[in-house]
């Protein structure tokens, strides 16, 4: 169970920093405070390796066809980066949706894998994107960690061992199962994560999937398969999605003009890109940038 004292002290910070709907960091290098005081639209965006706890409220994570609903003292954990669609489902100014999330330290992870036992991992039932319930000893590392923001000597000091700690019985949660596969030397799951790394530092350029899953050392069929259980997409809808969200984010920014975002997220052609933006977001580049124009003005 979620301490009291967690979600009203984690919901201040969050109040403090001027950051409710947004997130903030926590003066912990890797951990941020996240509290909305309503609903929010569903929402796309690609997902880092990270770890959720949440202290109030539910969220949910639409992913391929799977919906991954998490809820107060529910973990959700991401092994992989993925594209994803959320929304804060049940959140209000009496009881906020306020949660805690950290960057996975894969390097850490990897350290732990050979401490961490024996552990069955059937692999059609583990998934780069799960929620469960927390363990009390999770809940109460992530408390601890949260606290150190209030002396700057503990946090130097003692931020390590109570990151090893969480990674470690995140490793070993029911719901790990993608994540220690992934630390798994040579693992489908290890190849794809670096196809993805590589798709996500050079997705303005045409990559044959082919050159792909030679470069994972996968035949082309095998690398679909893999590379699908792990995104719940294609390698071309990945790229694809990774443009578009580049794109809302340049277009939000303003200075760019729509074909100018275009050209540079990789589009050849701006009708293409009008087509797909439009389709996915549900508003036109220009709108986009209008809408983003009035915020800001």
């Amino acid at each position: 169970m979620v301490p009291n004292s967690l979600v009203r002290d984690v919901f201040d910070h969050v109040c403090r920093k001027d950051a409710l709907g947004i997130g903030c960091d926590t003066g912990v290098p890797g951990l941020f405070a996240i509290a909305n005081l309503e609903t929010t639209a569903c929402f796309s965006a690609f997902y880092e390796p990270i770890m959720c706890l949440v202290l109030q409220g539910a969220k949910e994570a639409q992913m391929g066809g799977r919906v991954i609903r998490y809820s107060a003292g529910d973990t959700l954990i991401v092994s992989h980066a993925v594209h994803v669609e959320a929304a804060v489902i049940q959140a209000s100014p009496d009881a906020p949706y306020t949660a805690l999330a950290l960057r996975l330290d894969l390097g850490l992870a990897r350290s732990l894998y050979d401490e961490i036992g024996e552990i069955e991992d059937p692999s059609n039932t583990s998934h780069s994107v799960d929620a469960a319930a927390s363990e009390a000893a999770i809940i109460d590392a992530v408390d601890r960690l949260f606290r150190l923001n209030r002396d700057p000597v503990e946090a130097h000091a003692l931020a390590p061992l109570i990151l090893k700690e969480i990674h470690f019985r995140i490793l070993r949660a029911k719901h790990g199962g993608m994540l220690r596969q992934l630390l798994r030397h040579e693992s489908p799951a290890s190849r794809i994560a670096k196809s993805i790394s590589y798709l996500r530092e050079n997705y303005k350029t045409q990559i044959p999937v082919a050159d792909l899953a030679a470069e994972s050392g996968m035949s082309a069929s095998a690398f679909h398969e893999h590379f699908k259980s792990v995104t719940s997409t294609t390698p071309l809808q990945y790229q694809k999605e990774l443009r578009l969200l580049e794109a809302r984010r340049l277009l939000a920014m303003g200075g760019l003009s729509v074909a100018a975002a275009a050209y540079d997220v990789g589009y050849e052609s701006p009708t293409q890109f009008s087509r797909e933006f439009s389709r996915k977001f549900g508003l036109s580049p220009s709108e986009q940038k209008s809408a983003s124009a009035a915020l800001t003005g």
